[in-house]
């Protein structure tokens, strides 16, 4: 079973994930995330202040993402190095990714790209306000991503909102479950872990 798992930027998938994959067996449930399938940043698009633009679809390398996902489905192991967003502080470390009878996908376009789109059985979305998405962008980006406040907020202003709009939301209706991150995220949680833990008693019957 592949499910994908979208939202916003700061919409809180990277902890919903986490949360998920934690209450179960590294064997029951693998994670593979998009986030580390930025292409290089001399390759980002620069918008007309200058600033590197890595909130598109084309900011990621979409061919390489579904190839290791098609391979992972395949029963195949992959082994891809951690991107650590210009952090000149933190070392990439190599990420491996065992196969599993359950497969989360999770990104910000993953219900963009068709070709990703199609080899999900489930999507699910997440959904926050505005100001709970800004904030939770400054805490990330600021002390895990080493990045200055007033380039957060521009960012997320001039990149990361219009692309929220044009990529990301409109997903919103075609998603099998929307999860309401504003007030219950616990409940959402247990919704979900549910349905997988429902799903792995099946398969071992």
């Amino acid at each position: 079973m592949v499910i994908g798992i979208s939202g916003g930027s700061g919409s809180g998938k990277t902890c919903f994930v986490r949360d998920l994959h934690k209450a179960f067996d590294a064997k029951e449930v693998v994670v593979i995330s998009m986030d580390n399938y930025y292409k290089p940043r001399d390759e980002q698009n620069l918008d007309e202040e200058g600033y590197r633009n890595f909130d598109l679809p084309q900011s990621l390398d979409s061919d390489s993402f579904v190839s290791d996902l098609k391979r992972l489905i395949a029963g195949e192991i992959v082994v891809k190095e951690e991107y650590v967003f210009n952090n000149k502080e933190k070392e990439a470390s190599t990420l491996t990714f065992a196969p599993a009878p359950v497969i989360v996908v999770e990104g910000l376009f993953i219900f963009h790209y068709q070709e990703v789109k199609d080899l999900l059985d489930y999507k699910f979305f997440l959904d926050a306000g505005d100001d709970q998405k800004v904030m939770r962008r400054i805490k990330r980006d600021g002390i895990e991503r080493n990045y200055p406040l007033d380039d957060v907020l521009y960012r997320y202003n001039a990149h990361v909102k219009p692309s929220y709009l044009r990529y990301i939301a409109p997903y919103k209706t075609e998603a099998d479950l929307v999860i309401n991150n504003f007030n219950q995220y616990t409940k959402g949680l247990d919704v979900v872990i549910g349905f997988v833990g429902d799903f792995l008693k099946k398969e071992t019957r």
